[in-house]
């Protein structure tokens, strides 16, 4: 397994914890998440308050790694995110492509149906 991989395993794992600071720590400085349906959200300030409220209402979630494909700075994989919302269980398959900078997340671009996710939630 590669660093890169491990990292991105890693804080896909940290998803579990619903901790927006700690999930932040896997950036760079300037770093983007690019959740395909929004606009994109640079640096870390920024990207705290995006996942804080991102995760307001998520009780639990556990993201399953179907595929991943590592090559250098690039780590592509292929999810199942099993999330429960305000109550109300949400299986969300995406996908994401990661771009890491000497060990931290320069670039998380993540490709989802966002229907599915708001079904899930009415």
């Amino acid at each position: 397994m590669t660093d890169n991989e491990k990292i991105v395993r890693d804080f896909i794992a940290a998803w579990s914890n619903l901790d927006p600071g700690e999930l932040v720590d896997y950036f760079t400085e300037d770093g983007v998440y690019h959740n395909m349906p929004m606009d994109p959200v640079a640096g870390r300030e920024a990207l705290a308050t995006f996942i804080s409220a991102f995760l307001n209402g998520w009780e639990q979630t556990d993201w399953e790694i179907l595929n991943l494909l590592a090559d250098g700075d690039t780590v592509m994989v292929e999810r199942m995110d099993r999330t429960v919302a305000n109550g109300k269980p949400v299986d969300l398959p995406c996908f994401g492509l990661f771009q890491l900078r000497d060990g931290k997340i320069a670039l998380w671009k993540d490709y989802f149906d966002m229907t599915t996710y708001i079904n899930a939630l009415s």
